[in-house]
């Protein structure tokens, strides 16, 4: 089908962006990749009255180092993602799930943040996010503000940007070589949604894991932490029965739905299944 009828601005710096939002009506779509927008589009489920497309704003793309964190900018593509040496070294888990998203044709052109800001709970990025702890850098009207992960996804398909707001950037924190992580996802074909997918990154200090992070895909409206599997691995020595326990804990204050794909209680299980694997290889077993 052919799109209505819009208004289309393309601006070149995120100053002109914000202004391009705030004179655009009462209904402005701002286009990042463009892969969930464009297909909403032509279906006619969205009928904007003007798109801001942010695809020439240069300074809300690439990676780099921070002290202890990575700054992702918004617009960087997963294309980028998968090639940048910095994610490659610090940022692995996030280079893993980007690995799954879709097919090579829109990795060229979705992207890092547009995935986030999406927020559909069946997409790999954002339990990523949430498992990272990573921090959501907001620029609008009343200025500057970072939001972390936990509160960034409010809903289904729903975050914390208000009115007039943008994202430009997200803060990830350098895991070193003493983390170990592992995306595990399940879908019934390649190049699909998530079913269920697990984010796992593991700290060792010897034969004991330190810290846990373990974030799930499409485990409810919005990523989920395992915080019940998280607190059960601390402290524990490195060993399969240990994982195994921990990782049947995994569903626990999860929501998920029922659809043609799978029943919620098959998708519990696949979290426990899915944890198990994840954090078994995050920490080499």
């Amino acid at each position: 089908m052919i799109p209505a009828p819009f208004d289309y601005v393309r601006p070149a710096t995120v100053g002109e962006a914000l202004q391009a939002i705030a004179d655009g009506g009462e209904d402005v779509k701002v286009l990042a990749g463009g892969q969930s927008l464009i297909p909403v589009m032509r279906l006619r489920l969205a009928a904007p009255e003007t798109v801001v497309d942010l695809g020439r704003v240069a300074e809300l793309r690439g990676v780099r180092e921070e002290g202890d964190s990575l700054v992702v900018g918004a617009m960087t593509t997963h294309a980028d993602v998968l090639t940048d040496p910095l994610l490659a070294r610090y940022g692995r888990l996030v280079v893993q799930a980007t690995e799954t998203v879709a097919d090579r044709q829109v990795r060229r052109r979705g992207t890092f943040g547009g995935a986030l800001v999406h927020a559909d709970p069946a997409g790999d990025l954002p339990a990523v996010a949430l498992a990272l702890d990573a921090e959501f850098v907001l620029v609008g009207p009343g200025g500057r503000r970072t939001v972390p992960a936990t509160e960034f996804f409010v809903d289904y398909l729903t975050t914390a940007l208000e009115e007039g707001e943008l994202l430009v950037e997200v803060r990830l924190p350098k895991l070193g070589e003493d983390w170990g992580v592992r995306y595990e996802k399940f879908n019934r074909v390649a190049q699909a949604w998530s079913i269920v997918a697990v984010a796992a990154a593991v700290r060792r200090e010897g034969g004991r894991i330190a810290e846990a992070r373990i974030g799930l895909t499409n485990m409810g409206s919005t990523p989920l932490r395992a915080r019940a599997t998280e607190a059960a691995l601390v402290g524990v020595d490195v060993s399969m029965e240990t994982v195994t326990a921990a990782a049947a804990q995994a569903a626990e204050g999860t929501s998920p739905s029922s659809d043609l794909n799978a029943r919620a209680d098959y998708r519990q299980h696949l979290a426990q299944v899915l944890t198990r694997r994840a954090v078994a290889a995050a920490v080499g077993l």
